[in-house]
């Protein structure tokens, strides 16, 4: 288990929609290092793109946040769908430090993923792990909390992503591609 760099805002690999998940086998070391990343960073969520792994993969645990019953989870191949309902909140990123943003989304989601293991599940969710879910799934899809925010908003951290951008654009030449 390691913590892995987190890829900031800038870098080409979280633009890029990320592949899907064919060989379950070889996945576990990968989590084992997500969670310690998102751990480490304070995080509730992180997507396999935000430590540089073109997968569609993330992990969510906001058990620091909400009791439920189950607090660590594992999303592979996810997919909202249906959704309804709406809500606005904070949101914050690992890839974008010191940012925050009000961003509204759905309330609630019908969600279809693969757990470790490859078994499809579908699961109506809501909340704040249907919110961290759908951050997640966006970050999958290369979309950032700042596409969601009125330009006006946008442009009020424009030299913050600016400054973040051009540290990650540096290291995003020097990564290492991860091999399953």
């Amino acid at each position: 288990m390691a913590v892995r760099e987190i890829v900031h805002y800038g870098d080409p690999i979280l633009r890029k929609v990320c592949k899907p998940v064919k060989d379950f086998k070889k996945l576990s070391s990968l989590i084992d290092d997500m969670f310690d990343t998102m751990y480490e960073e304070s995080g509730i969520g992180l997507a396999a793109n935000q430590i540089g792994v073109d997968l569609n993969l993330f992990i969510i645990d906001i058990s620091g946040i909400e009791e439920e019953t189950e607090s660590v989870h594992i999303f592979i191949n996810g997919e909202i769908t249906e959704s309804s309902g709406e809500s606005w909140f904070e949101e914050g990123c690992l890839s974008i430090p010191d940012v925050r943003l009000e961003v509204k989304r759905p309330e609630f989601i019908q969600f279809k993923y693969q757990d470790e293991n490859g078994i499809e599940h579908i699961e109506e969710m809501h909340g704040l792990l249907a919110r961290a879910i759908q951050h997640e799934i966006d970050h999958l899809k290369g979309v950032f909390i700042v596409d969601r925010v009125t330009k006006t908003v946008k442009m009020s951290v424009e030299n913050d992503l600016k400054m973040i951008a051009q540290g990650a654009v540096t290291r995003s030449k020097t990564r290492k591609a991860f091999v399953l």
